[in-house]
């Protein structure tokens, strides 16, 4: 059987008066702020069957009630209405992102900055998993007589770039005919099929031009394995230190989960679209005391990476769903103009 619609108004109440001031919820509270008239005595009673349910905690015996993480749950699926963004917040993020995008790098930076700027905790952006990059460009650049440079741009919108020598003197003709033969054999290619033995049979099918190149091919295999490792923008993670809902140790633990890039990817990609995960959701005992808003972005139609605020369970998910959400897809949208220029 579902909440009553009285029971519903009471949760919300609760929850959002928590996020407000962290102060446990009595009834004069509820009464004051319900809009509809009801006694203490009913509203005492229906808080009690909401702590019998699983929705609300009371942490000591004469004070009021807290949500539990079943409270969470159930007000951020059921109850919640997301903040409707600003202009001046639109134009702002836009902005901040806008004059960032140099490189999808820096836009995934600039993400996890602006997050943190606008909630005050810690943000992350990842790049895709390692199985969705393929090689999207090379680009082939001089950078002396006898050295140059390959830019690999993946699908993914990553960009890694390898220093190669050569035994000739390159000429812009030479590097004409690098881009137009490598990028006919890569593009398209899964960047962790580029291995040795792909290398050693893609020079065969050259012929003579393959003694112009190996060094070449090698600096490709070779920006193709760094591109291929999950890179993870972060920002505020010492803001974890100063909250008041984290003691020194659960910080330590989040913190502790946060530098494994690996970890991290996996959390955040493992859905689609936007999600709220709380506490022992995420399956991370490091997390258990935590709550976090994650949004993917898309590119090229698909779902690649995400971006991400954590925080304590205690938050203002409306706000923070609704500015994630908006960050996530205009870095979608300017990383995939930079693809698009490219």
């Amino acid at each position: 059987m579902g909440l009553s619609d009285r029971k519903k108004k009471i949760l919300s109440c609760v929850v959002e008066s928590y996020i407000a001031d962290g102060e446990a919820v009595g009834s004069k509270t509820l009464q004051a702020a319900l809009d509809f008239e009801v006694s203490s005595a009913t509203i005492r009673n229906e808080m009690a069957t909401l702590e019998n349910e699983g929705y609300l905690i009371q942490p000591h015996t004469s004070a009021g009630r807290i949500p539990s993480q079943k409270g969470y749950r159930y007000y951020i699926d059921n109850l919640m209405e997301k903040t409707e963004l600003n202009p001046r917040f639109t134009q702002y993020a836009d902005s901040f992102l806008r004059k960032r995008a140099e490189s999808p790098e820096s836009v995934l930076n600039a993400a996890s900055t602006l997050l943190t700027e606008l909630t005050g905790l810690p943000s992350v952006a990842t790049t895709p998993p390692e199985g969705n990059s393929r090689v999207h460009k090379l680009r082939f650049v001089q950078t002396g007589r006898y050295t140059g440079m390959v830019v690999l741009i993946t699908s993914t919108g990553m960009v890694k770039s390898q220093l190669f020598r050569t035994e000739f003197v390159l000429t812009p003709d030479m590097l004409r005919v690098f881009d137009e033969a490598l990028n006919k054999s890569f593009a398209g290619l899964p960047l962790k099929d580029i291995t040795k033995a792909f290398i050693q049979t893609t020079a065969l099918g050259f012929g003579e031009l393959s003694f112009f190149m190996p060094n070449v091919l090698l600096a490709i295999r070779d920006a193709a394995k760094e591109a291929s490792h999950i890179s993870v923008a972060e920002s505020g993670m010492t803001k974890l230190l100063f909250l008041n809902d984290f003691d020194i140790f659960s910080a330590r633990d989040i913190l502790k989960f946060l530098s494994d890039k690996n970890n991290v990817s996996e959390l955040l990609t493992m859905n689609t679209g936007t999600k709220v995960i709380i506490g022992e959701e995420s399956g991370k005992y490091e997390l258990s005391n935590s709550g976090i808003v994650v949004s993917r972005y898309n590119l090229g139609g698909s779902m690649a990476g995400a971006v991400a605020v954590i925080g304590p369970q205690r938050m203002s998910y409306k706000d923070i769903v609704s500015a994630t959400e908006y960050v996530a897809e205009k870095s979608g949208e300017l990383i995939s103009e930079l693809l698009e220029a490219d």
